[in-house]
C-alpha cells in the first residue's frame, strides 16, 4: 500500500510502499477513501509538542473508509461498513473518565496518527470499538473533516454552555473555524468571526457569522468590545497572542475555550480580571464517539456545510506547506479514490 511516512522531524514526509497491515484481536482493517489534513498532523510531523511520536510513523486522524477485514473477536463492526478513524484511537473503558463519559481524558488512550499509525495511507488498522459509522447521507469527502475539525469544535461549543443570543467570538476561521461558526449559530449564538485573511472572513459571513473582524487591520479586542464584547471566545489559532486577545475581549462571566495547541505553550492572563469578572478558562480536547455520531447526524440532516479541497497523498508535503502559508481556505482532504 502507499503511505506518507514521517521518518524524522526535520525532513519532509516520504511516500513509501508498505505492506497492508493485518488487524489484530479487536481491530478492523479499513480501506481508506479519504483523510483530512489537520494542523495536528503537521505538529506531529515536526515534533512540536512535549510528548512526541516516534518516527517512523504514519500521521492522519480524519480517515474514512470501508471495513475490509475483521480481527479476532470483533462483533460490533461489519465487512463493507463505512467508518471514520478519529483522533481517539483507543481508551481503556474502565477509568473514571471513560466511565463518566469523558473518554478523551483517558490516561491510557492511544491516538491515531500519533501513538499508532494513522490514515495517511491506503489502508489502516483501528480498534473496532473506536471507529465510528458514517451515515449514508454524509459523503466521504465531507466525513473526513467532520471526524476531527467537526467533532473538536462541536465539543468545544458544547462545553462552552452557550445560552441563545450570547455573543460567541471564533478566533481563527479555517478548517476548524468554518465549522465552529456553524455550530455556534446552531446553538443560538450571535457569532463574531476573527481572522487575518479577508477571504476567510468572507467565508465566515457566508456561513452565518453576524460580524467579522480582521485582526490584521484593527485591534480585535477593541473591535469586539465595540460590538458589545464576547460572552464566549473559542480560540482555534495556534498563537498565544490570540489566546490573550480572546481573553481580553470577554464580558463579565465570559468563557475562554482553549482548543488550539501552539508550539509556544504559554499565555499571560490577568488573575485580577479573571477573578473580578468571573471568567472561566476551559480546555477542550476533541470529542467522544457520541459527539462524532452527533456531528455526522447534524451533517446528514443538512445543518452544516464542509468547505474542502481534495488532494492526492503524493502531494502531502505541498499540502502541508499550503496550510502553513495560510493559503488554504478551510480543509484539505487526501482522496485515495482519485
Amino acid at each position: 500500500m502507499k503511505a506518507a511516512v514521517v521518518t524524522s522531524f526535520t525532513t519532509p514526509l516520504e511516500i513509501r510502499d508498505r505492506e497492508v497491515p493485518e488487524p489484530g484481536p479487536g481491530e478492523v482493517l479499513v480501506r481508506l477513501e479519504t483523510c483530512g489534513l489537520c494542523h495536528t498532523d503537521i505538529h506531529a510531523a515536526h515534533g512540536d509538542w512535549p510528548v512526541k511520536p516516534e518516527p517512523p510513523f504514519i500521521p492522519g486522524h480524519e480517515g474514512v473508509g470501508i471495513v475490509e477485514k475483521l480481527g479476532e473477536g470483533v462483533i460490533n463492526r461489519a465487512l463493507g461498513e463505512r467508518v471514520a478513524i478519529p483522533w481517539l484511537g483507543y481508551a481503556c473503558g474502565e477509568c473514571r473518565f471513560c466511565i463518566d463519559g469523558r473518554e478523551t481524558l483517558c490516561e491510557k488512550q492511544r491516538n491515531s496518527g500519533y501513538s499508532v499509525d494513522g490514515a495517511f495511507a491506503e489502508y489502516a488498522v483501528a480498534a473496532a470499538r473506536f471507529v465510528v459509522p458514517v451515515p449514508d447521507g454524509v459523503s466521504s469527502l465531507d466525513a473526513a473533516p467532520l471526524t476531527c475539525a467537526g467533532v473538536t469544535t462541536y465539543k468545544a461549543l458544547k462545553v462552552a454552555r452557550i445560552v441563545p443570543a450570547e455573543s460567541v467570538a471564533v478566533f481563527g476561521i479555517g478548517g476548524l473555524g468554518h465549522l465552529a461558526v456553524q455550530y455556534a449559530r446552531l446553538l443560538g449564538g450571535s457569532v463574531i468571526g476573527v481572522d487575518v485573511e479577508d477571504d476567510k472572513l468572507d467565508l465566515a459571513r457566508e456561513l452565518g457569522a453576524d460580524h467579522v473582524v480582521n485582526a490584521a487591520k484593527v485591534d480585535p479586542v477593541e473591535a469586539i468590545r465595540e460590538l458589545g464584547g464576547a460572552d464566549v471566545a473559542v480560540v482555534l489559532a495556534a498563537s498565544p497572542r490570540v489566546f490573550e486577545q480572546a481573553f481580553s475581549s470577554l464580558n463579565r462571566g465570559g468563557r475562554l475555550i482553549c482548543v488550539a495547541l501552539p508550539a509556544d505553550q504559554k499565555m499571560t492572563v490577568s488573575i485580577f480580571e479573571t477573578v473580578l469578572k468571573g471568567i472561566s478558562i476551559i480546555g477542550s480536547i476533541v470529542g467522544t464517539r457520541q459527539d462524532l455520531a452527533e456531528v455526522f447526524a447534524l451533517h446528514a440532516a443538512g445543518r452544516t456545510r464542509i468547505i474542502a479541497e481534495p488532494r492526492r497523498i503524493e502531494q502531502v508535503n505541498d499540502a502541508i506547506a499550503d496550510v502553513l502559508s495560510g493559503k488554504v481556505l478551510a480543509r484539505l482532504v487526501f482522496d485515495y479514490r482519485t
